[in-house]
């Protein structure tokens, strides 16, 4: 059983659990010498994540994308895909949704599907008739949302200059539960929890919140806060992970993707892995990850619990890296490195196994490849294809496959005999 208040599936919501550890527990792909990778796509408007549900089920969430660019409101779509050919099975009708930023879904313990996107929160059966929907207090866009180990939705709004507000909904009710809180400054990564206790990567500092319970509200952490942005002219970090007793997250996170993060850095700093303690905020760290100025990126870092390895990237300038972390020491041990290497994208991670599953993006084509997270070789590469490099979220198939999404399509990839 699931100790989160997901559903009991291999993969329930965006980066496999409100952690963010990315981590599958299931089949491994375990590719062999003999074997390759083969691509299955569909078109699709713009993909942003699929999730698992029971034995079979695959779940897509999808957005509208042209009505933005003329002003107008933006609306999401969840559709059940067959698990091999992604022929769509069901379809949810078009959800209320906002300005545009790609949302989230989850499926709760309870077996419901629930979705943030735009400024709404909708609940769905997961024949994908619609239940219920909330229309969420800031006339902005919310970045999905987490589930509190107690069950509850918390999710808020994306932006550089407004305070972020915090929402806390009643699965059941999809009501508010207590009155929205304005965190202390601005927010643009998603938020993460373990248990009841809520983190949030502000434009300056990292720090949390705990669901008091008998209270019916959150409470700001006083003692736990760390400003990574104080003495630097580094911009906002993006989402955290939260591997054993360390939160881990990249900042200079302000860039122009347009087609892709090549160049789209916009501090002229080199990005950096940041390492927070849970126990004590004042136990930190900062690393640079290239090296090299203008360094960008625009999603979290892996962490291999069972290896102690930690992957992190700096997209504008190609780099992908990694370390050996020492608990004891709280120090990180160079690894290795891919250089020219176009990762941008969520992360899988298959610890059995030691494969990581990242993109690769040159001369305007995506391919996704499977490393080996201990040494950075290449195991298999498959073409992806499509003239935009992905930065939103794949997820592991119901066997030896993977999901791939990439704005205007949905892929399945598939390890096969060569």
């Amino acid at each position: 059983m699931r100790a989160d208040a997901c559903f009991d599936t291999p993969w329930p919501a965006e980066d496999g659990g409100p952690e963010r550890l990315a981590a599958i527990s299931t089949t491994p792909l375990n590719i062999q010498p003999h074997e390759r990778l083969q691509v299955t796509r569909r078109r699709t408007q713009m993909s942003t994540m699929t999730i698992l549900g029971a034995p079979g089920e695959v779940f897509l969430l999808t957005h509208s994308a042209i009505r933005s660019q003329l002003g107008f409101a933006t609306s999401s779509r969840v559709i059940r895909l067959d698990a091999n050919t992604l022929q769509p099975l069901a379809k949810s009708p078009r959800l209320p949704g906002g300005r545009m930023w790609p949302g989230g879904m989850a499926l709760h313990r309870n077996g419901d599907l629930y979705v943030v996107y735009g400024n709404h929160a909708h609940r769905l059966s997961r024949d994908l008739s619609l239940r219920a929907s909330l229309t969420l207090a800031h006339d902005l866009p919310y970045n999905s949302f987490v589930l509190l180990g107690c069950g509850l939705l918390v999710c808020k709004n994306i932006s550089d200059r407004v305070a972020a507000r915090l929402s806390v909904i009643d699965p059941e009710t999809l009501r508010p539960v207590c009155a929205d809180l304005d965190c202390p400054e601005p927010s643009i990564a998603r938020l993460s929890a373990r248990g009841d206790t809520l983190y949030v990567v502000g434009v300056k500092s990292i720090f949390r919140y705990h669901w008091d319970r008998a209270a019916g509200r959150l409470i700001f952490d006083e003692g736990w806060r760390h400003n990574y942005v104080a003495g630097t002219q580094q911009s906002y970090g993006w989402d955290v992970v939260l591997a054993e007793d360390q939160a881990w997250f990249m900042d200079n996170g302000h860039h122009r993707y347009r087609t892709s993060m090549v160049g789209a850095g916009v501090s002229a700093t080199p990005n950096r892995l940041i390492r927070v303690s849970l126990s004590d905020s004042a136990d930190n760290d900062a690393i640079e990850v290239s090296g090299l100025g203008g360094g960008s990126v625009t999603n979290p870092p892996v962490f291999d619990v069972g290896r102690q390895i930690v992957v992190a990237m700096d997209s504008a300038n190609k780099l992908l890296r990694a370390w050996r972390f020492d608990a004891d020491r709280r120090s990180l041990t160079p690894l290795w490195a891919r250089e020219n290497f176009g990762a941008a994208s969520h992360m899988l991670l298959y610890p059995g196994s030691g494969e990581l599953v990242t993109n690769d993006y040159d001369k305007g084509c995506e391919s996704v490849a499977v490393l080996d997270i201990v040494t950075g070789a290449t195991r298999a590469r498959a073409k992806i294809g499509g003239p935009l490099q992905g930065v939103v979220f794949p997820s592991p198939g119901w066997g030896r496959d993977f999901y791939w999404c990439s704005m205007g399509f949905v892929a399945r990839v598939a390890v096969i005999d060569a």
